[in-house]
């Protein structure tokens, strides 16, 4: 039996393909012989994938989570799915619990939240509310395109200026400058800190790894123009991919200095659930030549799997590679001088609304 050819890439899309969530009992329909089966063949090719959004109503906006490896314990997710539609998202297999796919739904089929300052401001205004650190781009970006009709995001962050709530962001996207006069007000007393991702300097790469993030270069300007309004920015090589982007481990990091980043962080890819054979596909579409060294390397550092979803290993991975990746990134850190600590966020200066929308004034 012929090897099945990779499947060509969809312009504009990181997935190759829409394959069906199979956790939640939907499956792969598989052609039976009925005409519908052969439209495209009578009828032409589909039209053009569209973004289509649909409004969310949740009934709580603050997600909590109790992983000792990540820096906070609340995020927001002002949206679900992610039209940057980056292969290597580990958040793709979330859209199966909507019964749709983490390939192309993913990155297509988005959802909405616009109620989420009203939910986060009640919830904020509840009795024993304690502040700390509320991270937003954690899951999915809070500025994807979509965010530029929306203003989901912004909304949330006018809450948090206006309470003096700590905040954390982290996003591939430039399109956060709109935000710097809340950021720069909020960064004078300490209370927001960003983290623009890189993951590639080379712009082809980019286009097939993440093909609608904004260009690299964009991303640099936009932690120099963070730095010069006095927000607090690093650099978060993430992720890294073994053969394909580790190479750029050092280069990054020496134009992210000089763009003004004062600390550099990184994550070594994860390819849960639906992700591996996604991005498998990825790797047989765009690097053919390189796929099995890749995987090789990848199952290396997972401890013989696609994925180490254990605390503690799963974001710095094991063996050989990842120490090496590791010092790498130490050492280049400390060479640019991107090594230092983010200024500590402070929550002393909460002030609770009012259910009303009034702050407390005692």
């Amino acid at each position: 039996m012929e090897p099945a050819k990779p499947l060509p890439p969809i312009a504009g899309r990181g997935a190759p393909a829409n394959p069906r969530p199979t956790r939640t009992g939907s499956l792969d329909r598989e052609a039976d012989g009925d005409w519908l089966d052969a439209a495209e063949d009578v009828d032409g090719a589909p039209p053009p994938l569209r973004t289509t959004v649909t409004v969310e109503q949740p009934k709580t906006i603050i997600a909590r989570n109790t992983s000792p490896d990540i820096g906070f314990d609340r995020s927001i997710n002002p949206y679900r799915g992610c039209e940057h539609g980056c292969i290597y998202c580990y958040a793709r297999p979330t859209h199966a619990f909507h019964d749709l796919s983490p390939g192309l739904d993913f990155e297509s089929r988005l959802f909405a939240k616009p109620d989420a300052a009203k939910l986060l401001r009640a919830e904020l205004a509840k009795r024993g509310y304690t502040p700390a650190p509320l991270a937003i781009g954690t899951n999915t970006d809070g500025y994807q395109p979509i965010e530029r009709e929306w203003g989901i995001t912004r909304s949330v962050i006018e809450v948090l200026a206006e309470t003096r709530h700590p905040l954390l962001i982290t996003t591939k996207s430039d399109r956060l400058l709109r935000d710097i006069d809340l950021l720069a007000a909020m960064a004078r007393d300490n209370l927001v800190g960003v983290a623009i991702s890189v993951t590639t300097l080379d712009p082809h790469l980019a286009r097939t790894l993440e093909p609608r993030a904004p260009h690299p270069k964009r991303r640099l300007a936009a932690i120099r123009q963070l730095i010069d309004a006095g927000v607090p920015t690093q650099v978060n090589i993430s992720p890294v991919i073994p053969a394909i982007t580790d190479h750029e481990i050092e280069a990054i990091m020496a134009t992210a200095a000089q763009a003004g980043a004062i600390r550099a962080s990184y994550i070594l890819m994860r390819l849960p659930y639906e992700v591996a054979p996604l991005f498998r596909a990825w790797l047989a579409a765009h690097y053919p030549d390189r796929a099995d060294k890749v995987m090789h390397m990848v199952q290396d550092i997972r401890g013989g799997r696609d994925n180490d979803a254990e605390f503690f290993t799963r974001m710095k991975g094991q063996g050989v590679w990842a120490q090496l990746i590791r010092t790498r990134v130490k050492r280049a850190a400390r060479e640019h001088g991107i090594d230092r600590s983010f200024p500590p966020l402070r929550s002393d200066l909460f002030r609770p609304p009012e259910r009303d929308g009034q702050m407390e004034l005692f």
